[in-house]
């Protein structure tokens, strides 16, 4: 814990606080870990205890509580950070429904029609590897929640409107920090853990290395950023591991030896110039997605190379390769390696394959990347 950030921060005279979810092994106490606690996931309606007599939105009690946190704060002169992990829009799947947004939220895209992915499809599922049954557990939520179209519908509609919430929620913090007047000295990041499946490729929930599943939103507000950054994007490959190398960096703590991250914020502080002579920005990521006790058959382990032009999958309990053109095939529907055999490395290499050279430099570069992380 010592060498985590919030632990580190804490260290150095932060007071810490955290909000929400908390799905770790690890303990969260008020007063040990953090000075501020309250966590709580699983639902989106709750009660806070046994007196209550309403139920509350989680999403709800992750703003009055991260408001309180901002509120009660000892020492308005001390530095401070907080981790508001919203619980929605995950799906709470003990119910039937999934998704339950708040009544104030309802009205919010009724009157329109969710357009599915062109992934979205009975086609596209059929073209997913064999070994991709219906005891698949990402296939086993697709029905859950998208196999009819009115289904689809309802779900992605409560989803969405999960998702609004959580953006009101946020502009509500925002709006605290600007109140007590240490927005401008605050730097605030919007990321979340995962992707989603919503359909694609006839799935849903996450697991896999696909595009839907392993991509996620980064908003970051900074004081320190150019101004002629601001409101801009940038997309360069930024991974979770790199948010504790930045809180860190703004801190102006050192990162621990064993931290695998970089500074996300020497893309948007520093010019090309002020980089120069710096270690180049990544330009390709290993993606492993280990085995679990849910079994092979329901989740296949997986690892990716993922570049931005090419990405290359593995299933090592299958002994399965995928190849994806990113560019050509954004929506991963088409395996170059479909029908090729890798078993033999050294026989391809003779072969008249077209995309040869770019499956024998990728998957060499990703078997020393995984013997790297092991």
């Amino acid at each position: 814990w010592n060498e985590t950030f919030p632990g580190m921060l804490k260290s150095h005279g932060y007071y810490t606080g955290h909000v929400g979810k908390w799905h770790s092994s690890a303990p969260c106490r008020r007063g040990e870990e953090f000075d501020f606690v309250e966590s709580y996931y699983g639902h989106h309606w709750m009660k806070r205890d046994k007196k209550d007599v309403h139920d509350i939105h989680v999403t709800k009690a992750n703003e009055e509580d991260a408001i309180k946190f901002l509120r009660t704060r000892p020492d308005k002169d001390q530095p401070f950070m907080l981790s508001v992990n919203f619980f929605a829009p995950h799906s709470d799947d003990e119910e039937p429904e999934q998704y339950f947004p708040q009544n104030s939220s309802m009205s919010l895209y009724k009157n329109i029609t969710i357009p599915m992915a062109p992934s979205a499809t009975e086609e596209a599922w059929k073209k997913m590897p064999n070994f991709f049954t219906e005891e698949n557990e990402g296939r086993i939520r697709y029905h859950w929640r998208f196999n009819t179209t009115e289904k689809y519908q309802r779900m992605m509609k409560n989803y969405f409107r999960l998702v609004s919430e959580v953006d009101a929620s946020s502009q509500a913090i925002v709006e605290e920090l600007e109140r007590q007047g240490v927005l401008n000295s605050t730097m605030v990041i919007f990321t979340t853990d995962n992707g989603m499946f919503l359909a694609e490729h006839g799935l849903a929930a996450k697991f896999f290395p696909h595009e839907e599943s392993i991509r996620v939103p980064l908003i970051i507000r900074d004081p320190r950023m150019r101004k002629e950054l601001v409101g801009t994007e940038n997309d360069e490959f930024t991974l979770s591991v790199d948010l504790a190398s930045t809180i860190l960096g703004a801190a102006g703590i050192k990162q621990p030896a064993r931290m695998q991250g970089r500074d996300i914020s020497t893309l948007y502080r520093y010019t090309d110039a002020d980089n120069a002579g710096a270690e180049p920005w990544r330009k390709e990521f290993f993606y492993e997605m280990p085995p679990l006790k849910l079994g092979e058959n329901n989740v296949p382990s997986c690892q990716a190379l993922v570049r931005k032009d090419f990405k290359l999958m593995w299933w090592p309990f299958y002994q399965q390769y995928q190849l994806f053109d990113l560019k050509n095939d954004p929506y991963e529907m088409n395996d170059l390696l479909a029908g090729v055999s890798m078993k033999n490395i050294s026989a391809l290499e003779y072969s008249d394959f077209e995309y040869l050279d770019v499956t024998v430099k990728m998957l060499r570069h990703m078997r020393r990347l995984h013997k790297s992380v092991l």
